[in-house]
């Protein structure tokens, strides 16, 4: 079987202690060679500035496609096309557009006067503007604002009608979760091949179990069951890597050609998946089902 390709996302340092996990992590992953890297957007933009120096330097020291996350909040258009640029300068041609989640206490989103409305609008400027790689979000399980499943894949179906590239998909715990979603794609006349599945190795059960419910991704029962016996037993880490393997394999035993990571900023975990499915700086990438 096809080895995969893998990608990685990191998040912008808020600390000095952040930065140095942030370039700790980068330069445990790079040697991996990952088909890009990404760089979130805090939201309500409030990591713009930290956003581009983290885009910059990883991409000048380590040598690494990167892709700047850019979000319709608080901005207008010509300020978002002018961060667009500023990328492009620095030789940054790939960009995760997203509408981008409101600042806190605003409620749902609003754009602004003079700004992008939504997404469709973010990838077609982004596409006019100039020669980006442009990428999308994509939701396996109902976004919570969405009417209903089938609207989330047709609202996936005009970002690339508008120009996306490529979707990573928001994480999931299930191969069934992110299979189902391939297949209404495909359906819909969207390349299933264009869709990444954004996997979360899991560091912190309860972290990552709160930081799902946030985000609408449901948390099956055997999941808290397996943790908690793990966690009395000190084996998490071990179940951690066991778990995220299993998913990865079962993916790409179904077809699905590459792997997108959220890192958040500790490499170990990812690492060690990484390594189990035949990715490592010295071997070249195969994959043994």
């Amino acid at each position: 079987m096809t080895a995969p390709r893998v990608s990685f996302e990191f998040f912008p340092p808020k600390s000095l202690e952040a930065s140095f996990r942030l370039w700790d992590t980068v330069r445990m992953l790079a040697p991996l060679k990952p088909d890009f890297v990404s760089v979130t957007y805090g939201a309500g933009g409030t990591t713009r500035q930290l956003t581009h120096e983290a885009v910059t330097t990883i991409g000048r020291e380590f040598d690494l496609n990167v892709a700047a996350h850019l979000t319709c909040v608080d901005a207008t258009r010509a300020e978002t096309l002018e961060i667009a640029r500023t990328y492009a300068a620095a030789g940054v041609n790939q960009i995760v557009a997203l509408r981008g989640d409101p600042p806190k206490g605003q409620g749902g989103f609003r754009p602004h006067a003079d700004g992008f409305a939504n997404s469709l609008e973010l990838i077609a400027a982004l596409k006019e503007a100039g020669d980006f790689t442009v990428r999308v979000g994509a939701y396996p399980e109902q976004h919570p604002e969405a009417a209903d499943a089938d609207a989330d894949v047709q609202w996936l179906k005009r970002k690339f009608e508008a120009g996306a590239d490529q979707a990573i998909t928001q994480f999931f715990f299930e191969a069934e979760t992110f299979l189902r979603f391939r297949d209404k794609a495909d359906k819909a006349g969207i390349d299933a091949d264009r869709i990444l599945p954004g996997i979360i190795p899991i560091e912190n059960w309860s972290g990552i179990r709160r930081f799902a419910l946030a985000t609408g991704a449901s948390v099956p029962a055997w999941l808290d069951d397996a943790f908690d016996k793990a966690q009395r037993d000190g084996r998490e880490d071990l179940l951690a890597t066991a778990l995220c393997t299993e998913l990865c394999d079962t993916l790409l035993s179904e077809g699905v050609p590459a792997l997108h990571f959220y890192t958040l900023n500790r490499a170990s975990l990812t690492r060690d998946v990484c390594f189990a499915l035949g990715v490592t700086p010295s071997v070249a990438l195969q994959h043994v089902a």
